[in-house]
Protein backbone atom coordinates (compact mmCIF):
# COMPACT_ATOMS: atom_id res chain seq x y z
CA UNK A 1 0.00 0.00 0.00
CA UNK A 2 0.97 3.67 -0.09
CA UNK A 3 1.87 5.57 3.06
CA UNK A 4 3.72 8.67 4.21
CA UNK A 5 6.80 7.54 6.14
CA UNK A 6 9.08 9.58 8.39
CA UNK A 7 12.57 8.12 8.01
CA UNK A 8 14.47 10.77 9.96
CA UNK A 9 13.77 13.69 12.24
CA UNK A 10 13.61 16.87 10.22
CA UNK A 11 11.51 19.45 8.41
CA UNK A 12 8.22 17.89 7.19
CA UNK A 13 7.52 20.84 4.88
CA UNK A 14 10.48 20.35 2.53
CA UNK A 15 9.84 18.85 -0.90
CA UNK A 16 9.67 15.07 -0.67
CA UNK A 17 12.73 13.40 -2.17
CA UNK A 18 15.21 10.60 -1.52
CA UNK A 19 16.75 12.63 1.29
CA UNK A 20 13.70 14.35 2.83
CA UNK A 21 12.41 13.64 6.33
CA UNK A 22 9.11 12.33 4.99
CA UNK A 23 8.35 10.55 1.74
CA UNK A 24 5.62 8.41 0.17
CA UNK A 25 6.48 4.73 0.33
CA UNK A 26 4.73 3.07 -2.61
CA UNK A 27 5.40 -0.41 -1.22
CA UNK A 28 4.66 -0.03 2.48
CA UNK A 29 3.68 -3.46 3.90
CA UNK A 30 -0.08 -3.70 4.30
CA UNK A 31 -1.03 -4.02 8.00
CA UNK A 32 -2.61 -7.27 9.16
CA UNK A 33 -4.81 -8.09 12.11
CA UNK A 34 -2.89 -9.02 15.23
CA UNK A 35 -2.68 -12.75 15.91
CA UNK A 36 -2.43 -12.06 19.65
CA UNK A 37 -5.42 -9.71 19.84
CA UNK A 38 -8.87 -10.60 18.62
CA UNK A 39 -10.14 -7.08 19.15
CA UNK A 40 -8.40 -5.32 16.26
CA UNK A 41 -9.87 -3.86 13.08
CA UNK A 42 -8.41 -3.23 9.64
CA UNK A 43 -9.68 0.02 8.20
CA UNK A 44 -9.42 1.71 4.78
CA UNK A 45 -8.54 5.30 5.58
CA UNK A 46 -10.71 7.87 3.83
CA UNK A 47 -9.40 10.93 5.65
CA UNK A 48 -6.48 11.43 8.05
CA UNK A 49 -6.05 14.52 10.17
CA UNK A 50 -2.88 16.59 10.33
CA UNK A 51 -2.50 18.21 13.76
CA UNK A 52 0.14 20.55 15.12
CA UNK A 53 1.32 17.59 17.19
CA UNK A 54 1.94 15.71 13.93
CA UNK A 55 4.29 18.46 12.80
CA UNK A 56 6.13 18.43 16.12
CA UNK A 57 6.47 14.64 16.03
CA UNK A 58 8.29 14.68 12.69
CA UNK A 59 10.47 17.53 13.95
CA UNK A 60 11.34 15.50 17.06
CA UNK A 61 9.84 18.13 19.38
CA UNK A 62 6.80 16.25 20.66
CA UNK A 63 6.56 14.50 24.05
CA UNK A 64 5.98 11.16 22.32
CA UNK A 65 8.77 10.07 19.97
CA UNK A 66 8.00 7.00 17.85
CA UNK A 67 10.85 4.77 16.79
CA UNK A 68 12.12 5.53 13.27
CA UNK A 69 10.90 4.89 10.66
CA UNK A 70 7.24 5.57 11.41
CA UNK A 71 3.98 6.62 9.73
CA UNK A 72 2.78 9.98 11.15
CA UNK A 73 -0.80 10.77 12.07
CA UNK A 74 -3.13 10.26 15.02
CA UNK A 75 -6.81 10.52 14.06
CA UNK A 76 -8.75 9.44 10.98
CA UNK A 77 -12.04 8.30 9.49
CA UNK A 78 -12.59 5.35 7.17
CA UNK A 79 -14.38 2.13 6.34
CA UNK A 80 -13.89 -1.16 8.18
CA UNK A 81 -12.40 -3.86 5.92
CA UNK A 82 -11.83 -6.71 8.35
CA UNK A 83 -12.56 -7.45 12.02
CA UNK A 84 -10.84 -9.63 14.63
CA UNK A 85 -12.34 -12.84 15.93
CA UNK A 86 -13.60 -11.25 19.17
CA UNK A 87 -15.11 -8.12 17.60
CA UNK A 88 -18.89 -7.94 17.91
CA UNK A 89 -19.71 -4.22 17.65
CA UNK A 90 -18.16 -3.56 14.22
CA UNK A 91 -18.61 -5.16 10.81
CA UNK A 92 -16.93 -4.77 7.42
CA UNK A 93 -18.46 -1.77 5.68
CA UNK A 94 -19.00 0.26 8.86
CA UNK A 95 -17.98 3.91 8.74
CA UNK A 96 -15.69 4.67 11.68
CA UNK A 97 -13.34 7.25 13.10
CA UNK A 98 -10.85 7.16 15.93
CA UNK A 99 -7.26 7.45 17.07
CA UNK A 100 -4.34 5.05 16.77
CA UNK A 101 -1.66 4.29 19.34
CA UNK A 102 1.91 5.53 19.15
CA UNK A 103 3.03 2.41 17.28
CA UNK A 104 0.78 3.19 14.31
CA UNK A 105 0.08 6.12 12.02
CA UNK A 106 -2.86 7.28 9.93
CA UNK A 107 -1.23 8.81 6.85
CA UNK A 108 -1.67 5.57 4.95
CA UNK A 109 -4.20 3.80 2.76
CA UNK A 110 -4.96 1.26 5.51
CA UNK A 111 -4.47 0.95 9.27
CA UNK A 112 -4.99 -1.66 11.95
CA UNK A 113 -6.40 -0.34 15.22
CA UNK A 114 -8.18 -1.49 18.36
CA UNK A 115 -11.94 -1.42 18.99
CA UNK A 116 -11.51 0.62 22.19
CA UNK A 117 -10.08 3.47 20.10
CA UNK A 118 -12.73 3.24 17.37
CA UNK A 119 -16.14 4.93 17.03
CA UNK A 120 -19.02 4.48 14.61
CA UNK A 121 -19.70 7.54 12.48
CA UNK A 122 -23.40 8.49 12.36
CA UNK A 123 -25.04 7.94 8.99
CA UNK A 124 -24.97 10.93 6.69
CA UNK A 125 -21.94 12.48 8.38
CA UNK A 126 -19.11 13.61 6.13
CA UNK A 127 -16.14 11.29 6.71
CA UNK A 128 -13.63 14.07 6.16
CA UNK A 129 -15.24 16.05 8.97
CA UNK A 130 -15.42 12.94 11.15
CA UNK A 131 -11.71 12.30 10.62
CA UNK A 132 -10.88 15.77 11.93
CA UNK A 133 -12.97 15.44 15.08
CA UNK A 134 -11.27 13.13 17.64
CA UNK A 135 -8.11 15.02 18.63
CA UNK A 136 -9.14 18.67 18.11
CA UNK A 137 -12.69 18.44 19.41
CA UNK A 138 -11.81 15.80 21.98
CA UNK A 139 -9.15 18.09 23.43
CA UNK A 140 -11.47 21.09 23.63
CA UNK A 141 -14.40 19.12 25.04
CA UNK A 142 -12.39 17.48 27.83
CA UNK A 143 -10.71 20.80 28.63
CA UNK A 144 -13.82 22.95 28.79
CA UNK A 145 -16.40 20.49 30.09
CA UNK A 146 -14.45 18.04 32.26
CA UNK A 147 -11.66 20.28 33.55
CA UNK A 148 -12.86 23.91 33.62
CA UNK A 149 -16.55 22.97 34.03
CA UNK A 150 -17.54 25.88 31.80
CA UNK A 151 -20.98 27.24 32.74
CA UNK A 152 -23.65 29.21 30.90
CA UNK A 153 -23.09 32.95 31.16
CA UNK A 154 -19.36 32.66 31.85
CA UNK A 155 -16.84 34.44 29.62
CA UNK A 156 -14.51 32.20 27.61
CA UNK A 157 -11.44 33.63 25.86
CA UNK A 158 -10.04 31.35 23.13
CA UNK A 159 -6.54 32.11 21.86
CA UNK A 160 -5.45 30.72 18.49
CA UNK A 161 -9.15 30.41 17.71
CA UNK A 162 -8.69 29.92 13.96
CA UNK A 163 -7.01 26.50 14.24
CA UNK A 164 -8.39 23.04 14.87
CA UNK A 165 -8.64 23.10 18.66
CA UNK A 166 -9.60 26.78 18.57
CA UNK A 167 -12.59 26.42 16.26
CA UNK A 168 -13.64 23.43 18.36
CA UNK A 169 -13.38 25.43 21.60
CA UNK A 170 -15.45 28.28 20.19
CA UNK A 171 -18.30 25.95 19.23
CA UNK A 172 -18.21 23.90 22.43
CA UNK A 173 -18.14 27.13 24.42
CA UNK A 174 -21.32 28.32 22.73
CA UNK A 175 -22.99 24.93 23.25
CA UNK A 176 -22.20 25.35 26.98
CA UNK A 177 -23.91 28.75 26.89
CA UNK A 178 -20.76 30.82 27.42
CA UNK A 179 -19.97 34.26 26.06
CA UNK A 180 -17.12 33.47 23.67
CA UNK A 181 -14.31 35.85 22.76
CA UNK A 182 -12.12 34.50 19.96
CA UNK A 183 -8.60 35.74 19.18
CA UNK A 184 -7.39 35.10 15.61
CA UNK A 185 -5.49 36.87 12.88
CA UNK A 186 -7.05 38.03 9.60
CA UNK A 187 -10.49 38.82 8.19
CA UNK A 188 -11.15 35.33 6.84
CA UNK A 189 -10.63 33.70 10.22
CA UNK A 190 -12.67 36.41 11.90
CA UNK A 191 -15.62 35.76 9.60
CA UNK A 192 -15.38 32.01 10.10
CA UNK A 193 -15.38 32.41 13.88
CA UNK A 194 -18.41 34.69 13.74
CA UNK A 195 -20.16 32.08 11.61
CA UNK A 196 -19.28 29.46 14.25
CA UNK A 197 -20.94 31.56 16.93
CA UNK A 198 -18.22 33.68 18.54
CA UNK A 199 -19.70 36.69 20.33
CA UNK A 200 -16.62 38.81 19.71
CA UNK A 201 -13.51 38.34 17.56
CA UNK A 202 -10.29 40.23 18.19
CA UNK A 203 -7.21 40.33 15.96
CA UNK A 204 -4.15 40.37 18.24
CA UNK A 205 -1.75 41.24 15.42
CA UNK A 206 -1.53 44.94 16.34
CA UNK A 207 -0.96 44.26 20.03
CA UNK A 208 -4.39 45.58 20.98
CA UNK A 209 -5.75 42.42 22.59
CA UNK A 210 -6.10 43.83 26.09
CA UNK A 211 -7.79 47.13 25.20
CA UNK A 212 -10.08 45.55 22.62
CA UNK A 213 -11.31 42.80 24.95
CA UNK A 214 -11.64 45.22 27.87
CA UNK A 215 -13.83 47.48 25.72
CA UNK A 216 -16.06 44.55 24.76
CA UNK A 217 -16.37 43.40 28.37
CA UNK A 218 -17.27 46.94 29.50
CA UNK A 219 -19.92 47.24 26.78
CA UNK A 220 -21.57 44.07 28.08
CA UNK A 221 -21.15 45.02 31.76
CA UNK A 222 -18.87 42.01 32.32
CA UNK A 223 -16.09 41.99 34.90
CA UNK A 224 -13.56 39.78 33.12
CA UNK A 225 -12.71 36.40 31.64
CA UNK A 226 -13.76 33.28 33.55
CA UNK A 227 -11.96 30.68 31.43
CA UNK A 228 -8.84 31.13 29.29
CA UNK A 229 -8.23 28.49 26.61
CA UNK A 230 -4.63 28.74 25.40
CA UNK A 231 -2.99 26.59 22.71
CA UNK A 232 -0.58 29.42 21.83
CA UNK A 233 1.53 30.52 24.82
CA UNK A 234 4.01 33.36 24.48
CA UNK A 235 3.04 37.03 24.66
CA UNK A 236 -0.65 36.37 24.02
CA UNK A 237 -0.84 34.32 27.18
CA UNK A 238 0.94 37.00 29.22
CA UNK A 239 -1.45 39.68 27.91
CA UNK A 240 -4.49 37.49 28.52
CA UNK A 241 -3.65 37.08 32.22
CA UNK A 242 -4.50 40.77 32.65
CA UNK A 243 -8.07 40.04 31.55
CA UNK A 244 -8.82 37.21 33.99
CA UNK A 245 -11.29 37.48 36.84
CA UNK A 246 -10.71 36.39 40.42
CA UNK A 247 -11.22 32.62 40.51
CA UNK A 248 -10.63 32.14 36.76
CA UNK A 249 -9.62 28.85 35.15
CA UNK A 250 -6.59 28.68 32.84
CA UNK A 251 -6.39 25.83 30.34
CA UNK A 252 -2.88 25.17 29.02
CA UNK A 253 -3.35 23.32 25.70
CA UNK A 254 -0.09 23.91 23.85
CA UNK A 255 2.56 26.35 22.68
CA UNK A 256 2.19 26.99 18.94
CA UNK A 257 4.03 30.29 19.39
CA UNK A 258 7.13 28.30 20.33
CA UNK A 259 7.41 30.19 23.61
CA UNK A 260 6.47 28.46 26.88
CA UNK A 261 5.23 31.14 29.30
CA UNK A 262 5.56 31.19 33.09
CA UNK A 263 2.82 31.98 35.59
CA UNK A 264 3.90 33.75 38.82
CA UNK A 265 2.69 31.52 41.65
CA UNK A 266 1.98 34.52 43.89
CA UNK A 267 -0.53 35.89 41.37
CA UNK A 268 -2.19 32.50 41.07
CA UNK A 269 -2.52 32.50 44.86
CA UNK A 270 -3.84 36.05 45.24
CA UNK A 271 -6.26 35.74 42.31
CA UNK A 272 -7.37 32.24 43.31
CA UNK A 273 -6.82 31.02 39.75
CA UNK A 274 -6.95 27.35 38.83
CA UNK A 275 -4.37 26.26 36.23
CA UNK A 276 -5.10 23.10 34.24
CA UNK A 277 -2.54 21.33 32.07
CA UNK A 278 -4.36 19.39 29.38
CA UNK A 279 -2.53 16.68 27.45
CA UNK A 280 -5.45 14.87 25.84
CA UNK A 281 -3.38 11.92 24.68
CA UNK A 282 -2.63 10.88 28.25
CA UNK A 283 -6.36 10.54 28.94
CA UNK A 284 -6.36 7.56 26.58
CA UNK A 285 -4.14 5.78 29.09
CA UNK A 286 -5.33 7.14 32.43
CA UNK A 287 -9.03 7.90 31.86
CA UNK A 288 -10.07 6.17 28.62
CA UNK A 289 -13.76 6.16 29.57
CA UNK A 290 -13.76 9.96 29.72
CA UNK A 291 -12.38 10.06 26.17
CA UNK A 292 -14.88 7.47 24.94
CA UNK A 293 -17.89 9.27 26.37
CA UNK A 294 -16.58 12.62 25.13
CA UNK A 295 -16.09 11.51 21.53
CA UNK A 296 -19.43 9.69 21.47
CA UNK A 297 -21.12 12.90 22.59
CA UNK A 298 -19.25 14.96 20.01
CA UNK A 299 -20.17 12.56 17.20
CA UNK A 300 -23.83 12.82 18.19
CA UNK A 301 -23.58 16.61 17.98
CA UNK A 302 -21.84 16.34 14.61
CA UNK A 303 -24.62 14.07 13.38
CA UNK A 304 -27.30 16.51 14.52
CA UNK A 305 -25.49 19.47 12.97
CA UNK A 306 -24.95 21.14 16.37
CA UNK A 307 -21.27 21.52 15.54
CA UNK A 308 -19.13 21.22 12.44
CA UNK A 309 -15.53 20.44 11.66
CA UNK A 310 -14.38 23.18 9.31
CA UNK A 311 -11.96 21.63 6.81
CA UNK A 312 -10.11 24.42 5.05
CA UNK A 313 -7.54 22.30 3.17
CA UNK A 314 -7.39 18.75 1.81
CA UNK A 315 -4.36 17.08 0.27
CA UNK A 316 -3.30 13.74 -1.18
CA UNK A 317 -0.50 11.61 0.27
CA UNK A 318 1.78 13.01 -2.43
CA UNK A 319 1.12 16.50 -1.06
CA UNK A 320 1.82 15.64 2.58
CA UNK A 321 4.62 18.19 2.84
CA UNK A 322 2.19 20.89 1.69
CA UNK A 323 -0.26 19.80 4.38
CA UNK A 324 2.44 20.16 7.02
CA UNK A 325 3.41 23.58 5.62
CA UNK A 326 -0.20 24.77 5.85
CA UNK A 327 -0.17 23.99 9.55
CA UNK A 328 3.28 25.45 10.17
CA UNK A 329 2.54 28.68 8.29
CA UNK A 330 -0.75 29.24 10.18
CA UNK A 331 -2.80 29.17 6.97
CA UNK A 332 -5.35 26.69 8.30
CA UNK A 333 -8.87 27.69 9.30
CA UNK A 334 -10.03 24.69 11.28
CA UNK A 335 -8.58 21.44 10.00
CA UNK A 336 -6.09 20.17 7.42
CA UNK A 337 -6.87 16.67 6.12
CA UNK A 338 -5.04 14.15 3.94
CA UNK A 339 -7.13 11.84 1.76
CA UNK A 340 -4.99 8.73 1.16
CA UNK A 341 -7.20 7.33 -1.58
CA UNK A 342 -7.04 10.45 -3.71
CA UNK A 343 -4.43 11.46 -6.27
CA UNK A 344 -5.27 15.02 -7.17
CA UNK A 345 -2.99 17.83 -8.27
CA UNK A 346 -4.73 20.40 -6.09
CA UNK A 347 -7.19 19.45 -3.40
CA UNK A 348 -7.28 22.72 -1.44
CA UNK A 349 -11.01 22.96 -0.97
CA UNK A 350 -13.54 23.49 1.79
CA UNK A 351 -16.05 21.30 -0.06
CA UNK A 352 -15.16 17.69 0.60
CA UNK A 353 -18.57 16.11 1.12
CA UNK A 354 -18.96 14.93 -2.47
CA UNK A 355 -16.26 12.32 -2.07
CA UNK A 356 -16.78 11.38 1.55
CA UNK A 357 -20.43 11.25 2.51
CA UNK A 358 -22.09 7.94 3.09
Amino acid sequence: MRAVVCRKIGDPTEAMSESSAIYVNEEQPRPTLSSSSGTSLRVRVVAASVNFATVLTVEGKYQERPKLPFIPGIDYAGIVIEVGREVTDFNPGDAVCGVVDSNSGTLAEEIVTEVDRTYKVPKGVDLVQAGGLPVAFGTSHVALVHRAHLQAGQVLLVLGAGGGVGTAAVQIGKICGAIVIAAARGQEKAQLLKDLGADYVVDPSDGGLIKSVQAFLKSKNLKGVDVLYDPVGGKLFKDSMKLLKWGAHILIIGFTSGEIPTIPANIVLVKNWTVHGLYWGSYLQHKPQVVRESIQELLEMLGKGTLRVNVSHTFSLDQANQAFATIQQRQVMGKVMILPGEKLDDMNSTTTGAISKL
